[in-house]
């Protein structure tokens, strides 16, 4: 079962860039070859959003309900609730950390792209960015452990991985590895393919030693710890040596690319079942994952040294496409000793973060998945996700075991302990069936006693209110033309033509949109935009990003670029000339009013006697601006 050498991917040769700029065709095919939504999709989940358009939670803001919209044709994204937005590479450096140069090496990397320097090409022992040194070194570092494995050295880490229904297989699906028990194995190694000794202390593979770094890891099993792409990020390490007075499980510490509060060990296999099922399985350990994933519960993932907390939330919630429709579950397993009670009131304190529905799973002789498998069989595992309970049932009952409920200072006592748990339910109807529930189990018999007691105690705990969101304003129907219309002209040139390009800048009334209607101008106008894509989009940004080293206005000109990129229309595709149509006859039909009603102002106010010709003059440009106002009315009503 564990004979035979391990079937793990030989190491290249060790390769770095010269420093110098990449060329522009190189950074032109990244991003052709970097679809958005497949690199978007690796991070959050999306849906469509209808009109081309994909949507999910924002991986930027915190946020209740999606707002991140991504438009695979045009290759942007942009984030209505932050103003985050950009193309594929904007995308990679913020959410990953990185320099331009950075996220576009990563990027080819991901495609399999060999990129050409201005000022050179690939040669061994130069610098590059940090991150990439430091996931080169992790990868490098998995293969060495993994290798390690079959050793007669790591004959303890096979026997445990045995004993615990493990196969060589299995080792080899999760990268299970085993660190050797000397003191300098692994950086020995790391250091021979030209990683620094500083490198590997700053990414938490060694420490610093009387002559030299030693390794962090030395006689344990050991887990690689991959971030939601696959990079290997971090290790779990557990001890296998009585003679190792360590702790029972060492994790990675923290470092430039590895951030426990964040990080969910097993989420780069489970994110594509977590997001298909809408259901994540939270265990405690590494081989509950290993063990859960093998018995058919693929969505199981696990925090690393660390209490499920906010972070995590976060990452899952946007795996989930967490929204308010309640279809989702997330379910935690703890042992149903006071210690596994501790921690499922831990997550509930949480769970007002989560939109989706909570469950508790919990082994009522408090075997963990891993040790349930071992003796009761793949079954057993998914029974136990199977038979989950709603975190808030727990909650409440795991409270009022600790009262006696036969007397009624008991029972009192647990109402009134209960009472916040109840009123943090988010959703009215369940709060009352459980309002139900927790009368019917302390026994009053007193619905109305019941919901009186939370609210006295409540009540009493609530401080002085927050103060009351200020009510947004509903948007000018003018500015809302306007927007539509700058949409048409940055999605869809071509429906409007000619007829937009001779508009004017007077035609818009807010800074902002004179402004995109400037640089509109300035590449052409609408006539030279075609049926839009990627390419004019490109060319606005570009032209934006000048207008942007002038002034701040030109940051704010490239951000709404790119919102008006990715935005949907208001119209279906098939009808989308008739609405281009109306609404440009619309926004030509406001414009004109204007006009109608500054000249009847001016009019009212010139004497008709004493200013004769100047009166004249305005009642005929009143009577043009009045037919034409007229004809555009009937356009836009007709298209």
């Amino acid at each position: 079962m564990w004979g035979g050498e391990p079937t793990v991917p030989p190491a290249g040769p060790k390769l770095a860039r010269v420093a110098g700029r990449i060329s522009d065709e190189d950074i032109a095919i990244v991003r052709e070859r970097s679809p958005i939504a497949d690199v978007v999709g690796e991070h959050i989940q999306l849906r469509n959003a209808g009109g081309g358009n994909l949507k999910g939670l924002c991986p930027f803001h915190d946020e209740k309900s999606p707002s991140f919209n991504v438009t695979p044709a045009r290759g942007y994204y942009y984030c209505f609730g932050c103003a985050e937005g950009g193309d594929v590479i904007t995308f990679v450096r913020k959410i990953e950390n990185l320099t331009f140069t950075e996220a576009v090496e990563r990027l080819a990397q991901r495609g399999g792209i060999q990129l050409r320097y201005e000022q050179g090409g690939y040669v061994p022992g130069r610098e590059q960015g940090e991150r990439t040194r430091l996931i080169e070194a992790h990868r490098a570092a998995a293969e060495f452990y993994a290798e390690r494995l079959a050793t007669p050295d790591a004959a303890p880490g096979r026997r445990f991985l045995s004993e615990r229904g493990f196969e060589r297989v299995d080792a080899e699906r999760f990268g299970v590895g085993h660190a050797p028990a000397e003191w300098e194995a692994l950086s020995r190694h790391l250091m021979g393919r030209g990683f620094t000794a500083q490198e590997l202390i700053r990414g938490g593979l060694a420490r610093e030693g009387r002559r030299g770094p030693i390794d962090r890891f030395r006689g344990r099993l050991v887990w690689p710890i991959r971030d939601i792409t696959g990079d290997v990020i971090g290790f779990g390490a557990r001890k296998l040596l009585e003679s190792d007075d360590g702790p029972k499980y060492l994790n990675t510490p923290e470092s430039p690319i590895y951030h426990k509060s964040s990080v969910l060990y097993g989420v780069d296999l489970a994110k594509r079942e977590i997001a298909k099922r809408s259901q994540a399985v939270i265990v405690e350990g590494y081989t509950d994952v290993m063990a859960c994933h093998l018995a058919g519960v693929p969505t199981a993932v696990a925090t690393c040294g660390t209490s499920f907390g906010e972070e995590h939330i976060k990452v899952l919630r946007r795996l989930l496409l967490d929204q308010a429709e309640f279809r989702g579950e997330v379910i935690f397993t703890f042992d149903g000793d006071s210690a596994g009670q501790k921690a499922a009131l831990r997550a509930f304190q949480d769970e007002q973060k989560f939109v989706t529905q909570t469950f508790v799973a919990v082994q009522p002789d408090g075997l963990d998945p891993c040790d349930l498998r071992v003796k009761q069989g793949d079954a057993a595992v998914r029974d136990l996700v199977a038979s989950r309970e709603p975190l808030f049932a727990f909650a409440i009952r795991s409270v009022l075991s600790r009262y006696d409920l036969n007397t009624n200072e008991g029972r009192l006592g647990a109402l009134d302990a209960v009472a916040p748990v109840v009123a943090a339910i988010k959703d009215p109807g369940l709060r009352k069936t459980y309002v139900v529930d927790l009368d019917r189990w302390l026994g009053f018999m007193d619905e109305g006693f019941v919901i009186r007691r939370i609210q006295q105690v409540i009540g009493k705990d609530r401080g002085p209110g927050q103060a009351r969101a200020p009510r947004q304003e509903a948007v000018d129907p003018a500015v809302r033309l306007e927007v539509e219309v700058l949409k048409l002209a940055v999605q869809r040139p071509a429906l409007l033509g000619p007829e937009f390009d001779a508009l004017g800048a007077e035609t818009f009334t807010l800074p902002e949109h004179v402004g995109l209607y400037a640089i509109i101008m300035a590449v052409g106008g609408t006539a030279m935009g075609g049926s839009g894509g990627r390419e004019w989009v490109d060319r606005l940004l570009e032209q934006a990003g000048s207008a942007s080293a002038t002034g701040e206005q030109g940051a704010d000109l490239r951000s709404m670029t790119t919102r008006f990129a990715v935005e949907a229309l208001r119209a279906d595709t098939a009808v989308e000339e008739r609405y281009a149509s109306a609404m440009l006859a619309k926004l030509h039909e406001t414009a004109v009013g204007r006009a109608l009603t500054q000249v009847k102002s001016r009019l009212q106010r010139l004497n008709p006697v004493e200013e004769q010709q100047e009166y004249k003059r305005l009642f005929g440009e009143l009577v043009a601006l009045e037919q034409q106002h007229r004809v555009l009315r009937e356009r836009a009503a007709g298209a």
